[in-house]
């Protein structure tokens, strides 16, 4: 099994059609991530990925998704923690911060989640039900 570093993914989605060695790159890529070969990403790729999608790149969080929703479906890829990951996907799509939403859903052993981030991450948090409770802490 090999593990895909963030770079490898972004370049398999990104055509940088301007740069000879990013279009090398994304040849390297796709030829690894469709061999078929059995992969693994990590969730903190993950992680990374999003953001450089979304942060770097430009992508909307329906076009994040999309990449994400794509990668999920390659069936000789694992996902680290995958339910974890889906579950802040969701979330994502329902208006949580996919940081914010993936940290959560590692937390669903936990009785709450401790934060500072009242607009953003627990209004919307308690808005959607989400488990364990979010908490501002004072």
């Amino acid at each position: 099994m090999i593990g895909l570093d963030t770079n490898v993914l972004a370049r398999y989605d990104v055509d940088d059609a301007g740069d000879a060695e990013a279009r090398r790159q994304r040849v390297a890529a796709r030829r690894l991530i469709e061999s078929g070969q059995p992969l693994m990403v990590s969730k903190t790729v993950v992680l990374e990925l999003e953001w450089v999608m979304r942060g770097y790149y430009g992508f909307s969080q329906p076009e994040v998704a999309a990449v994400l929703r794509h990668l999920f479906g390659l069936q000789h890829i694992t996902i680290e923690d995958r339910a974890a990951v889906e579950q802040a996907l969701s979330n994502g799509d329902a208006g949580i911060d996919f940081a914010d939403a993936l940290h959560h859903a590692s937390y669903k052993a936990c009785d709450s989640v401790a934060t500072f981030d009242d607009r953003k991450f627990a209004r919307r948090a308690k808005k959607l039900g989400m488990t364990p409770p979010v908490t501002i802490l004072s």
